[in-house]
């Protein structure tokens, strides 16, 4: 089995028991979800499916809950747009490379894309240019992809542009389907809201940010620590002083604050990732949100 899919795989069956699976399955069902006049045909119920679908009369005979399909079910397609600049090449708040988080969501969400029979895109970039990727509908070719996100970032590349990114998803793709935004942790910016309004005005739209390293909080005599935007290294005496570890919370906590009230007013159902650890529930409680919103 492909290297990068194989390890999304095992952290997927360590960290989420048979339920927690069957739930996150569930939700996904119930996000990718559409609804057209022309029945299908009839399939099993699964956690996250609407009452009202379920054909009593079908689970009478057959004895075991069935829920009915339409044609709008057939397929759909997840968007990864990921955010691959310079940022994503930093490490995340629990020391992880950032690129590990970013890899391991999107091969969770392209997971269940593909057990659903949907069909799995990126697009990806930073300040120097965009790039869209041709869609997956087997697991060889959701490795691929995975892989192309785990190559992308770099310390030495172009910086992030998620305004950018976020403008060339709006030209590029027409039709209308499911996009999760994977995102380094910045700030909410009017240029960034603008254009993420009109992007969840015209797709299905979810965000993951993945949270900062703490960059002046640390242990003397540990690892150094960089500032990714200029290669400055953050010196001892200010990551061990107490009064600016104090002063950095309170602002990384108010950034994420805001930008979470922003896309709570966008209607837009958002989490923020601290560590591989956390990826699975994470991406759970997000999408359990989200269908409690659409109902």
């Amino acid at each position: 089995m492909s290297k990068l899919l194989l390890r999304v795989k095992s952290k997927v069956f360590i960290r989420a028991n048979r339920r927690v699976m069957g739930l996150l399955d569930g939700q996904y069902a119930s996000l990718s979800r559409g609804r057209s006049m022309d029945f299908d045909d009839l399939r099993a119920y699964v956690a996250g499916d609407e009452v009202k679908d379920i054909d009593w009369k079908a689970t009478a005979r057959h004895g075991t809950p069935l829920v009915r399909n339409y044609s709008a079910d057939r397929q759909h397609e997840l968007l990864l747009v990921v955010d691959t600049g310079r940022n994503l090449a930093a490490v995340a708040e629990s020391g992880e490379p950032k690129r590990e988080l970013a890899v391991l969501v999107s091969g969770v969400l392209g997971y269940l894309s593909l057990r659903h029979g949907d069909r799995v895109s990126v697009i990806h970039g930073n300040a120097d240019g965009v790039t869209r990727l041709r869609a997956a509908t087997t697991e060889a070719q959701l490795e691929g992809l995975l892989r192309r996100i785990d190559a992308a970032p770099d310390l030495r590349g172009p910086m992030s542009d998620l305004p950018g990114l976020l403008r060339k998803v709006l030209v590029s793709v027409r039709r209308r389907c499911i996009v999760v935004v994977i995102a380094d942790d910045i700030g909410m910016t009017d240029e960034l809201e603008a254009t993420t309004r009109l992007l969840q005005s015209r797709h299905e739209l979810l965000w993951c940010t993945v949270a900062d390293a703490d960059l002046v909080r640390g242990i003397a005599g540990g690892p150094a620590l960089y500032d990714v935007a200029d290669d400055s290294l953050i010196p001892d005496f200010v990551r061990n002083n107490r009064r600016l570890a104090a002063d950095f919370d309170r602002a990384a906590a108010d950034r994420a604050e805001r930008v979470g009230r922003s896309l709570e007013v966008l209607g837009i159902s958002h989490t923020r990732l601290t560590s591989q650890a956390d990826v699975v529930t994470s991406l759970l409680a997000m999408l359990q949100r989200r269908a409690r919103a659409r109902r």
